[in-house]
């Protein structure tokens, strides 16, 4: 007989927080920090929505599902969208389905967009959406890099011109963790004006985003803030923020000096974040899931995730489901117009906790339409 409780994340017990690591050790496609149950307890300080539902065949505990429990029982990703992964960290053996136990929990529905189901239990739910990109190094720094000059010389050889002409134009190239808040607060600053100029959301603009970020930037826990710098002189040319565990490292900010774009900063800071890894502590750089076609260059896939809802096996998740297959039937999954819009309403729904604040969040995304539009003609 298989059972759930539901808790916030500040009320697990010390019994639930071991089982937690320890399904994510036996299971090495849980590895990402975001899944485990400390970013949990770190959006829980921020959000009152968020949830654990814990689940145990008898008294052995079997899975988890961290998600915010939102209005009508639709349950969304923990700490979206910065929860770029995402699920039901389970047993092998759960003997879980995804219909029954979104109804354990008492949940509708089930909204995800970076799905990692490596034991299928959601099943039939999800579409591919992107595999996730990860530097992994088995070896030494170098013989990753050389991998990469092997792969693809004349794309190597340029990085290192790229690389060459900023040091040489703008000054000399140091790469570097940082402490500084103002180095922080620059990163964050650059990244916003990029949104607000491609017409992308604003996930930082909730009031609960800057503070999930801030807490990170100044935890000294297993899983805190790092800020990764390229300077060029006495200049912040490139930089990355995100969150690192046991050498796991997932950036969520990557911002680049506009006024160095002509070198292309963000190129030279990956190839000198590869170099930095081992010094750093560092053995997987995850870059994330997406249709960042330059990923592919410095990262191999790991695991296809996920795109879809899940319905639970009651009256309400049969109606969320049928909610669910309209959607798909006018485009929903893929990359048309009906598929952006999709997604826009997404990073909407699970950014802003108010009506207002929804209300808002749609009118800025039509007036971002022209600005998206040419971004992406750019691309």
């Amino acid at each position: 007989m298989i059972s759930a409780t539901t808790v916030h994340p500040s009320n697990l017990s010390p019994v639930e927080v071991a089982a937690w690591e320890a399904l994510i050790a036996a299971q090495p496609v849980f590895g990402n920090p975001l899944l485990g149950p400390d970013f949990a307890r770190a959006v829980g300080a921020v959000r009152p929505d968020a949830r654990v539902a814990v689940y145990r065949r008898g008294e052995r505990i079997i899975g988890f599902l961290a998600h915010h429990r939102r209005p009508g029982g639709m349950a969304r990703p923990l700490g979206a969208p910065l929860s770029d992964y995402h699920g039901l960290v389970a047993a092998a053996d759960s003997g879980l389905d995804g219909p029954t136990a979104l109804a354990l929990a008492g949940l509708n529905a089930f909204r995800f967009t970076g799905l990692v189901d490596p034991h299928g239990v959601f099943a039939g739910s999800a579409a591919p959406a992107s595999p996730g990109y990860a530097i992994a190094l088995d070896g030494s720094a170098e013989t990753y890099l050389e991998g990469l000059r092997a792969a693809s010389a004349k794309r190597f050889k340029n990085w290192r011109r790229l690389d060459h002409r900023l040091e040489r134009e703008v000054g000399e190239i140091r790469f570097e963790a940082s402490d500084d808040p103002a180095v922080h607060d620059q990163l964050m600053a650059w990244k916003r004006a990029q949104l607000v100029r491609t017409g992308v959301a604003d996930f930082m603009r909730p009031d609960w985003t800057r503070r999930l970020l801030a807490g990170f930037a100044a935890a000294e826990g297993p899983l805190r803030g790092l800020t990764l710098t390229l300077w060029a002189g006495d200049q912040i040319a490139a930089g990355h923020f995100g969150v690192v565990k046991n050498g796991w490292y997932h950036p969520w900010i990557a911002s680049t000096n506009p006024d160095l774009a002509a070198f292309s900063p963000g190129q030279t800071f990956l190839m000198r974040a590869i170099a930095a890894m081992p010094d750093l502590g560092l053995t997987t750089y995850d870059l994330g899931p997406s249709h960042d076609h330059y990923k592919r260059h410095y990262a191999a896939p790991t695991a296809q995730v996920g795109e879809g809802t899940a319905a639970a096996s009651t009256p309400a998740g049969k109606l969320a489901g049928g909610r669910e297959r309209i959607w798909t039937l006018a485009g929903a999954r893929g990359e048309g117009m009906v598929a952006s819009l999709r997604r826009r309403l997404d990073a909407i729904a699970v950014t802003e906790l108010s009506t207002a604040g929804r209300l808002r969040g749609f009118a800025d995304a039509v007036a971002a339409q022209p600005r998206r539009r040419l971004a992406m003609e750019g691309e």
